[in-house]
């Protein structure tokens, strides 16, 4: 392990993460649900922000985050993306 990096999850080589595989077993052991935890994670995000820009920068296809967003309760059915700025 690479103690002298800024990473939460330091990886074997330096200025790498940990690799996410690795990690899963180490989370399994402590009875944390992955899975669950990721899925949670993601409809979190999507009642936060329109579900095409979560999609975009994790990406996760469009129906995927609109569908997460539904189950969701979310409210962000109408956004249409494009520049604000005019």
């Amino acid at each position: 392990m690479n103690l002298s990096t800024t990473w939460l999850f330091p990886g074997r080589r330096p200025g790498r993460p940990m690799n996410p595989t690795t990690l899963l077993g180490p989370l399994r052991d402590l009875g944390v649900p992955a899975q669950r935890a990721r899925t949670s994670a993601i409809r979190h995000l999507v009642l936060q922000a329109p579900a095409p820009v979560i999609a975009k920068a994790l990406g996760y296809h469009d129906k995927t985050a609109t569908r997460l967003v539904t189950e969701a309760g979310g409210t962000w059915s109408r956004y249409t993306p494009g520049d604000r700025a005019r």
